[in-house]
This record gives structure tokens, sequence and C-alpha cells, in this order.
């Protein structure tokens, strides 16, 4: 992909801040959307699991239907943000900056060591592993 070069004054300041606004919205609803990703969704699924489950009494249905829709709205939720990415690169763009690189990498990685980092000290430290570590009295 080729980008032309712009000069600082194609836009109007009120213009480039305006875009410098509305990258800065698309940017915090990506980074909001990406985070659904470690905590909302598979939640979601794990409780619709648990609902097929108990209706129909059968696990494997149960486990099936939930990690469909866990692949479904994870893949889903990547399509979403990728748009977003590249609407953020044309409106950073259009706002002045020299936007090549979008920012769904870093977003996605941040958010997933966040997450991960999270359901480890729930894991560790608020359900834990029982009394193997800290015997109770």
């Amino acid at each position: 992909m080729r980008y032309r070069d712009r000069k600082p004054s194609d836009a109007p300041p009120s213009r480039r801040k305006m875009d410098s606004i509305l990258a800065a919205a698309i940017l915090v609803l990506e980074t909001l959307v990406l985070a659904t990703m470690w905590g909302p969704q598979p939640a979601g699924w794990l409780w619709v699991g648990s609902q097929i489950d108990y209706q129909t009494g059968n696990v494997a249905l149960g486990l099936l239907a939930a990690f469909a829709g866990m692949v479904t709205t994870i893949m889903l939720t990547l399509s979403i943000a990728m748009r977003l990415d590249r609407a953020w690169k044309l409106v950073r763009r259009a706002a002045g900056h020299d936007q090549k690189d979008g920012a769904l990498e870093r977003i996605f990685v941040v958010s997933m060591v966040i997450g991960g980092t999270l359901f480890a000290g729930w894991l560790l430290v608020i359900e834990g592993p029982g009394p193997s570590f800290s015997p109770s009295q």
C-alpha cells in the first residue's frame, strides 16, 4: 500500500482536533471490544453451556455449545476489532499523523496479559487451590 505525503496544512486545525478526538474514541472502543474476550464472553458461554447441560442432561452437548459459541464470538470480536483498527488508522491519518501501523496487536497482547494476570490472581488467591498451600487451622 502506498501512502501519499500530506502537508500539515491540508486540513484546518479544528478539523484535525476533531479527527484526533474521534481517533481516541475509536481506540477506546477497540480496547473495550478486545477486553470482552478475556472475561465476559467466555463466562457467558460457559453459563449457556451449563444451562444446556442442565436442560438436556448431556454434558457433551453443553461443552460443544459453549466451545462453538466462544469460538464464534471470538472470531466476530476479532473481525470487529480489525475494522475498528482500520478506521482508527484512517482517522489518525486524517488528523495529520503519519499512521501506517495499527494498534490492534498491542491492544490484544496487553489485554491478554491483563486478563491472564487477573485470572491467575483470582484462581490462586481468591478461589485458591484449597488447603494444599495454606492449611486451615
